[in-house]
């Protein structure tokens, strides 16, 4: 047979057995036995197959016809760009939740450029200290290079360490600030850092933590999950990756096994969020193939956001967020749900079908 023959008789297979995109599942299948990438199938529509390839290609296309993921066929599923190893021990990455961890980034990202614009600064006023420059000139200089806003905020969020003064008339900035007054000719910026850290709730595959981890290799991820078989998927994700050092791994059950004096500047999380009653009518690939631990979200689909919302306070630094994704319909109840909980909702956004998706939220 040929390749154009066997994506032909695949597609067809699948199509009897109501398999989505039918076309589509039978080309990756047969470019994963092949190990080719997809699109040179078209290059190679009149090669003429060995027997072992059919046969290969035969075994996977009737497993993907039982209705066994795609995902768990290949062996791997695509996130943000990754290829995240995935077995049924944890949920296989949805798009949905590539929004989040754009969301994610985009907020870190943010708050690391305010940090480092400080430090910056702080750097360029000790260097103008260390050559002396005349005090006058230090301090037109470093209050427009240091506004005394930027400095009290920088501070408050932990965005950086700092022991710094204005002078004895900026004393409601260094109380603010936690440093008391201090006399301007004394050093004016001994120390400086940009200090973030994020928490996960929920790995499974590792696909949060490992991309912010990717993307951000100066801020340190922390992530937890009750299932110690998802935690051994994830972590060898993140080996896989090259951020084993930068990602942290703990059994815990939510908040329960963190250090109690840990603080993050960002808390996400993709929780359960299916209605118990509910998953008994999902696809095949669903119901009978990703962990219900990872599916369960209660009677109504919303224990595990009133969990996060009531317990997620002590654990966030001054300024941080919480980012949470959500299920199609569960945008009102979970926003009552964080109002109650004194959160401040800054937004609910949509995902690429329109549907609200992601809602962020910050403390007072």
């Amino acid at each position: 047979m040929t390749v154009l023959e066997v994506i032909q008789h695949s597609a067809r297979f699948l199509e009897g057995k109501g398999v989505e995109s039918p076309r589509l599942q039978g080309e990756l299948i047969l470019a994963h036995v092949l190990k080719l990438p997809r699109l040179q199938l078209y290059l190679k529509f009149d090669q003429v197959l060995a027997e072992a390839e059919v046969a290969a290609a035969r075994e996977l296309v009737q497993r993907r016809g039982r209705r066994e993921p795609l995902q768990h066929i290949v062996g791997s599923a695509n996130f943000c760009g990754l290829e995240l190893w995935v077995t049924p021990d944890v949920l296989i990455p949805r798009p949905e939740t590539e929004l989040l961890a754009e969301r994610a980034v985009a907020f870190l990202k943010e708050r690391l450029s305010g940090g480092a614009a400080y430090v910056s600064a702080a750097a360029e006023v000790t260097r103008l200290k260390s050559d002396r420059t005349p005090d006058t000139e230090v301090r037109t200089i470093s209050e427009s290079r240091i506004p005394k806003e930027l400095l009290a905020k920088a501070v408050d969020e932990g965005l950086a360490t700092a022991v710094s003064s204005f002078g004895p008339r900026d004393s409601d900035l260094a109380r603010k600030s936690g440093f008391g007054p201090r006399n301007f000719d004394q050093s004016l910026v001994t120390s400086a850092a940009v200090n973030l850290s994020v928490l996960d709730l929920g790995t499974g595959s590792g696909c949060l933590p490992i991309y912010l981890a990717h993307e951000l290799p100066a801020v340190p991820v922390t992530t937890v999950d009750v299932s110690p078989a998802a935690l051994a998927v994830a972590r060898e994700n993140a080996r896989r990756h090259g951020v084993s050092e930068r990602v942290a791994f703990l059994e815990s059950d939510g908040f329960a096994a963190l250090p109690p004096d840990r603080r993050f500047d960002l808390i996400v999380s993709n929780p359960p969020y299916i209605p118990s009653a509910e998953i008994e009518t999902l696809e095949p690939e669903v119901r009978e193939h990703d962990p219900r631990l990872a599916l369960d979200g209660g009677a109504d689909g919303l224990d595990f956001y009133r969990r996060i919302a009531a317990e997620a306070p002590p654990w966030l630094k001054p300024g941080g967020k919480l980012m949470l994704e959500l299920g199609h319909d569960q945008a009102a109840g979970v926003r009552e749900i964080c109002e109650r909980q004194m959160w401040i909702v800054e937004a609910v956004e949509p995902d690429y079908s329109r549907i609200p998706r992601i809602l962020i939220a910050r403390r007072g």
